[in-house]
């Protein structure tokens, strides 16, 4: 036991290696790299479902579904850049790899378009549409393939590597972390409203080749960007597989499920961290039992409390993560109501005329209001709501992270019912004409208040989340909380496609006719919005229950606290 303690106080000794941030030098680099990749990213996928059904003539149902499953797989895949950059490669060469192939993908799916072999022919008015054939599906297949190896990279590891580049343990550096959430967000919504409005209306106007070459060019400037700046990045070393020591701690905890707890835990458990270790140390909490830190053992599997020291600390950690799982169910519903995927479809139904010109407005650039309401927002909530909050709160963020988060899922039920009643209006003015028309009279204008009100929920709750996922997981799993930000928005994509299956079956044969048929002035799409509003409601109530259960990383149990603080004036106590 002397051994151990001598080898702990010689480990505690060791001076870690002194890291050079460069903050704010770096972000040029690191901002302009990432505002370039989504303007790559999102001017190839914003309007790819229209590219789907125009160019590869496939049908709305089919390309919807696609890219509901293409969507799913690309954020899943987030956790297995996520556990190979923490394992295995780090931040910096998954980024690196991961940014040559979204390039490689973007021209992949560009020479889709270029080349009129490797799409279907053109279908003409009155004519039947010749689908694509295999060899044609194959390689549009396989530029989706690359695309998601480059997201799977990219998504889960961009936001923390830009993290990485300030100090945590300085004010000037905690600033810069807390702005920094909300001004990566903020280039995000730049490149979004770039890629559709300039991206989209040169696709749909002018050429399909030019409009998906544009976005491969702001790639190839994204990856260059990303490499000159190399000599002056901090790179966190990863550490090793952050998953074998939970499933270590979850082994363990059912091993020793029935041993009694100490009368002190706090005191009595061991929690070391090594010096080199980027994690924090954790104070003791009741929420959970720490039955596996009590007793050594011979081996990792039977105590994670024994003479492993990269072990001890691992319970709390485990914590975090369990904590967090509740909180991330959340986010399948919030996608759900936010992202709103028959936009494109009611505008293509409604007059996208701008006022009294000639000049229409792209069906997938209606989108681009939600961005606008998320780009008026961002700077106003950074610079003028959280300094006025933080004086009356007294709170770093002026309001918590889940406060923040709560509030945009209650901004999606009321975008929901709103979406709902414009589409009965839409709907309604095309079918009150003497001979009912495709095109509603209804200005496509009458879209931007839900589209805006979209926005706004993701200032709160999107950017709440990435804050949430980043300063809640534990510091060597920091890629992973990107990652679970995009495995919800990958779940939503499969439970909204289920969804849609299910209403478009269920429907076919009622009375009230097919709420989502191809022609949407013969359906009910504001039925199927009154029933996310619903689901909505119900996901809301259920945040509100998680968040009065949450604890947050660092915080102890009052009664934790009451008693250790009156230990350190017990005279006895020693």
């Amino acid at each position: 036991m002397e051994k151990n303690e001598q080898e702990s106080v010689k480990m505690e000794d060791e001076e870690p290696e002194e890291i050079n941030y460069r903050g704010i030098k770096a972000m040029p680099f690191i901002i302009g790299n990432e505002t370039f990749e989504k303007l790559g990213a999102i001017g190839t996928l914003s309007n790819l479902q229209v590219y789907l059904t125009t160019v590869f003539n496939m049908s709305r149902i089919s390309a919807t579904t696609l890219l509901n499953v293409f969507n799913g797989t690309t954020n899943i895949a987030t956790l297995v850049g996520a556990y190979l950059c923490d394992t295995y490669f780090g931040r910096y060469k998954t980024l690196g790899f991961a940014s040559i192939a979204s390039l490689f993908g973007l021209l992949v799916i560009t020479l889709t378009a270029a080349f009129k072999n490797l799409h279907p022919p053109q279908c003409e008015p009155g004519e039947r549409c010749v689908g694509p054939d295999a060899g044609q599906m194959a390689f549009l297949l396989f530029g989706f393939g690359l695309l998601i190896v480059g997201a799977g990279g990219i998504r889960p590891c961009n936001l923390a590597f830009g993290v990485d580049q300030f100090n945590p343990n300085t004010d000037s550096g905690k600033r810069g972390i807390d702005s920094f959430f909300n001004w990566y967000y903020f280039t995000i919504t730049f490149a979004q409203i770039v890629s559709l409005t300039l991206v989209v209306y040169v696709q749909s106007n002018v050429s399909w080749s030019i409009g998906l070459a544009i976005p491969t060019i702001f790639m190839f400037v994204s990856c260059l960007l990303f490499f000159i700046g190399t000599n002056i990045y901090v790179k966190v070393t990863p550490e090793g597989s952050p998953m074998t020591s939970l499933v270590q701690v979850m082994v363990v905890a059912v091993k020793k499920r029935r041993l009694e707890l100490p009368r002190q835990p706090w005191l009595s458990l061991f929690n070391y961290v090594p010096p080199k270790s980027i994690n924090s140390k954790l104070p003791y909490t009741e929420q959970f039992s720490n039955h596996h830190t009590r007793r050594p053992d011979k081996t990792r599997w039977n105590s994670c409390g024994s003479m492993e020291p990269l072990q001890h600390a691992t319970s709390g950690r485990s914590e975090c993560v369990v904590r967090l799982i509740p909180i991330s169910l959340t986010s399948i519903l919030y996608h759900i109501g936010v992202q709103q995927q028959y936009i494109v479809f009611q505008a293509l139904q409604s007059d996208r005329h701008l006022g009294n010109t000639s000049f229409q407005i792209p069906a997938a650039s209606y989108v681009v209001f939600a961005m606008l309401g998320l780009a008026f927002w961002v700077p106003l909530y950074d610079r003028v709501f959280v300094p006025y909050a933080r004086r009356i709160t007294k709170k770093e963020g002026g309001i918590t992270i889940l406060q923040r988060m709560g509030i945009g899922l209650f901004i999606t039920i009321i975008e929901s019912v709103v979406g709902a009643i414009v589409e009965e209006r839409r709907r309604s003015l095309a079918l009150a004409r003497p001979e009912p028309v495709a095109i509603s009279p209804m200005s496509g204008m009458w879209l931007v208040p839900q589209l805006a009100l979209g926005g706004l929920a993701e200032a709160f709750n999107a950017i709440g989340q990435l804050e949430f996922y980043y300063k809640q997981f534990p510091e060597n799993m920091r890629s992973f909380g990107g990652a679970f930000f995009f495995c919800g928005n990958a779940l939503s994509s499969y439970v909204y496609s289920f969804l849609i299956s299910v209403v478009h079956r269920t429907t076919e044969g009622a009375s009230t006719g097919n709420w989502l048929p191809e022609d949407l002035n013969k359906g009910r799409l504001d039925y199927f919005y009154y029933l996310i509003a619903a689901l909505c409601a119900l996901n809301f109530c259920y945040f509100l229950v998680c968040a009065h259960w949450y604890r947050y990383k660092g915080s102890e149990d009052s009664i934790v606290a009451v008693e250790m603080e009156a230990k350190k004036h017990d005279p006895h106590s020693a």
